[in-house]
């Protein structure tokens, strides 16, 4: 095979992972690294770079699992992580240190931005969060604003100027009934499960899970049963389903496990590595991942579908 047809060189996995970014062998991780601390150099900025974010001599913070994420995604390879990471370095700082789009805005048009994100619990701890609706367990649902370089997660100082949460929250789910579904792809299980995935390089593609009653005629022709779906939302450019409807829930929930924690891996944008019951609207997390694997957790309620619909 001539030179140009060979694939990006990277190590295998036999070699010893990157602590932080499993990802990445460790020497990978290292390479990375240096790049981010050569592209921060670049923009004047001396920063400590640490194993999953660096800071600089403000004391700022900048984590790097999405740049990590982005870089290792990339078929090009290694050959392209220090253009990568520039640009996305650039943009970050850019978005930090210009005055800031809500100071200009007018509030239609901030409004016609407006989209909910899904965000995992510990990214909405602080106190300017506390509006963050509760989602299922480790998953809760913010408000943000689409630009056209990054996405701003919002705390209620910034959307109070604009209106009331609840108004705004109501206009945010309208700006996502109307995103478009980019790519939408089936896994077909050997024992007849069917995997439904939509993927979009829009950031809230996996928000779409907040109307997934709507979302599945659009995609599959077919509305959902009572007894709704099992739902994946490993990171925030992906959302797998299972329709749930006959026997096969079970083999389309194994299927989902492994996809959510493979994806939730490698993603960008991590969400979570958990499957969950979607029933009326209503989210119950099936699954999670321990130092042994994942783990399936089924409560009374669930039993009692599987029950009837395998005895059935």
């Amino acid at each position: 095979m001539g030179i140009f047809g060979r694939k990006p060189r990277r190590d295998g996995r036999d070699t010893t992972r990157d602590a932080s970014f499993e990802f990445f062998s460790e020497d990978e991780g290292a390479r990375f690294r240096a790049g981010v601390h050569a592209a921060f150099a670049e923009q004047g900025l001396e920063v400590t770079v640490g194993a999953d974010a660096v800071t600089d001599s403000s004391g700022r913070q900048f984590g790097l699992g999405n740049l990590a994420a982005v870089c290792h995604n990339d078929t090009r390879g290694p050959r392209v992580w220090p253009e990568l990471t520039r640009r996305h370095i650039g943009i970050m700082l850019r978005a930090m240190e210009g005055p800031s789009v809500l100071d200009t805005m007018p509030a239609e048009k901030f409004r016609s931005q407006l989209y909910p994100r899904l965000l995992p619990d510990e990214m909405t701890g602080s106190d300017g969060f506390d509006y963050a609706r509760p989602l299922a367990e480790g998953l809760r649902e913010v408000l943000a604003l689409d630009l056209p370089e990054s996405v701003m997660v919002l705390p209620r100082s910034s959307l109070e100027p604009f209106g009331d949460v609840a108004v705004l929250r109501a206009r945010a789910l309208d700006n996502l009934r109307r995103l478009r579904v980019e790519a939408h792809e089936t896994i077909e299980q050997e024992e007849g499960a069917r995997v439904d995935v939509v993927m979009g390089e829009s950031m809230f593609t996996a928000s779409l899970v907040l109307m997934l009653d709507e979302l599945v005629p659009r995609v599959t022709g077919r509305g959902l049963s009572t007894d709704g779906a099992l739902v994946a939302m490993p990171f925030r450019h992906q959302l797998a389903f299972h329709a749930i409807r006959d026997r096969h829930v079970i083999a389309g929930l194994n299927t989902l496990a492994q996809f959510a924690a493979a994806g939730f891996e490698e993603g960008v944008g991590r969400i979570t590595p958990d499957v969950y019951w979607w029933r009326a609207g209503a989210l119950t997390r099936l699954s999670a991942m321990d130092e042994d694997g994942i783990k399936i957790m089924v409560d009374g309620e669930f039993q009692a579908v599987l029950e009837r619909l395998i005895e059935g």
